[in-house]
C-alpha cells in the first residue's frame, strides 16, 4: 500500500458519500461518473478495504467506509476552511498604501472614503498626499493617484470616476450689490476672484459653454489665489465671483451663502480618473480604495 494517501481521490469519495450517488456525486464535482468511479476503486485498493457496497440500484457504506469517511470527513473539511481562510487573508488589505489627490477633492470626498477604509482594515495605513501639482506616479512611489483631465502615459491604468461639474456663483450680497450677469461676456463689468495655475504659474481661465462651444475667458478681478480652497470663503464674503467646482460648493448653495449664476452656460464636466500602474492593479489594498472610489463617486 503506497504511504502517500491521493487527497483528491479522498474527497471525491466523501462526495459520493454524502450523495450515495456516482452521477450526483459526479455532476457536483463536475467529472464524468467513470472516471469518479475509478479514482474511489483506486481508494479502496490503496487503503486495502472495500469502501463501498455497489450493485444496479444501489450504493452503500461498508463498515469500513463509514468508519473511514467519520474520520477522514472532518479532516478535509478542515483543511477546506484553512485554504479558505489563507485566500482571505492573502486578499486582505494591509500595509502602507500611498496616494495622491487634487486639494479640494481630496479633503471633501477622499478624506471620508479613507476614514471609512482605515475603521474597517485596521492592518491598512495610508498615506495621503492633498495637493495641485502634477505629482510623477511612479518616481515618487505612489500606488494611485487622482488626475483630472487626460491621462496621456499609456503605460498607466486610468480608471474612470465620475467628471466633475462646474459651477459659476456668487453670493446674495455681492448681487443685490452689482446684479446678476446674463452672459458670460457680462462677467467683465464684475468682479473675478480666480485661482494661479501652479503649472503655468497664469490665473486659470474660466470656461463656458456657448453655442455648442467650449470658450474661454480671462476677466479682471482684485483678488489672485494660489489655489482654490480658499475662494469659496472668499465669495461667501460678497468679495466676487467665483468658478468652483459643483461638489465643493453644494454646502453653500444649500445654505443660501452662494447662488449659481449663469447655469445654462455651465462649462462640459472636467474628466477624472484613478490612475495606477498595471503592476499595482492585483493589491488587495488598492483594490478596497478602487471600489471604495467608484460606490462614491463612479463614473
Amino acid at each position: 500500500m503506497n504511504k502517500v494517501m491521493d487527497l483528491n481521490a479522498v474527497r471525491q469519495f466523501i462526495k459520493v458519500a454524502e450523495c450515495l450517488s456516482f452521477t450526483e456525486a459526479a455532476v457536483q464535482l463536475e467529472l464524468t461518473q467513470s472516471g469518479l468511479s475509478r479514482a474511489v476503486s483506486r481508494l479502496e485498493q490503496q487503503l486495502g478495504v472495500r469502501l463501498l457496497h455497489r450493485n444496479t440500484r444501489s450504493l452503500s457504506l461498508t463498515p469500513d467506509g463509514q468508519l473511514f469517511l467519520a474520520r477522514c470527513a472532518p479532516l478535509v473539511s478542515g483543511l477546506e476552511e484553512a485554504r479558505i481562510s489563507l485566500q482571505e487573508n492573502l486578499c486582505l488589505p494591509k500595509g502602507l498604501l500611498k496616494i495622491s489627490a487634487p486639494s479640494a477633492f481630496g479633503r471633501v470626498v477622499v478624506l471620508p472614503i479613507v476614514s471609512g477604509l482605515l475603521a474597517r482594515y485596521p492592518e491598512l495605513k495610508i498615506e495621503m498626499e492633498l495637493t495641485d501639482r502634477l505629482v510623477d506616479l511612479v518616481d515618487e512611489g505612489f500606488d494611485a493617484v487622482i488626475r483630472t483631465g487626460e491621462i496621456k502615459d499609456s503605460r498607466l491604468i486610468a480608471r474612470p470616476l465620475k467628471a466633475l461639474e462646474w459651477a459659476t456663483l456668487a453670493s446674495p450680497g455681492y448681487l443685490a450689490s452689482h446684479g446678476a450677469p446674463d452672459t458670460p461676456a457680462a462677467l467683465r463689468q464684475h468682479n473675478c476672484l480666480r485661482v494661479r495655475s501652479p503649472l503655468s504659474g497664469k490665473p486659470v481661465s474660466w470656461r463656458f459653454s456657448e453655442g455648442g462651444s467650449q470658450l474661454e475667458y480671462d476677466f479682471d478681478g482684485n483678488l489672485i489665489l494660489d489655489h482654490g480652497d480658499p475662494l469659496l470663503e472668499a465669495a461667501c464674503l460678497d468679495t466676487g465671483v467665483v468658478q468652483l467646482m459643483r461638489y465643493f460648493v453644494d454646502d453653500a448653495l444649500q445654505q443660501g451663502k452662494l447662488q449659481e449664476i449663469l447655469p445654462t452656460y455651465a462649462p462640459r464636466p472636467h474628466p477624472l480618473f484613478l490612475v495606477y500602474q498595471p503592476s499595482r492593479q492585483h493589491s488587495a489594498k488598492l483594490e478596497v480604495l478602487r471600489q471604495a472610489l467608484l460606490e462614491q463617486w463612479g463614473g
